[in-house]
């Protein structure tokens, strides 16, 4: 599955004429590129999807979705502890309790 993950912008910056960002996912920070959403500023909240900021998003709903997503145990499964300590943060709490998956074992390893 792939997923559209909220995150903030840190840094904005230009690469070989190309507008790019540094956006922090909850301490994890990536490389995206602004090229679809070349007015936004640092501070703001962006929906990020393969290196590509997509759409602005609010704070509210930027700290909501990625709350949901750890309670859905979706970032977990797909990204990593990174993306779930984003999720903690933006919920405002030091652990979110992970939602039961059925079947247990690695899903990521009967999908390769």
């Amino acid at each position: 599955m792939c997923l559209a993950v909220p995150g903030q912008v840190v840094r904005r910056y230009e690469r070989d004429g190309t507008a790019m960002a540094e956006v922090d996912f909850g301490g994890v920070r990536k490389q995206v590129c602004l090229q679809y959403l070349p007015g936004v500023g640092d501070g703001e909240y962006v929906i990020v999807h393969v290196g590509f900021a997509i759409q602005r998003l609010d704070e509210r709903s930027a700290r909501e979705t990625l709350a949901e997503f750890e309670h859905l145990g979706v970032l977990e499964e797909e990204f990593g502890d990174g993306f779930a300590a984003a999720a903690r943060q933006a919920a405002g709490e030091e652990r979110v309790p992970r939602a039961r998956r059925s079947g247990g074992g690695d899903q990521r390893e009967a999908r390769r």
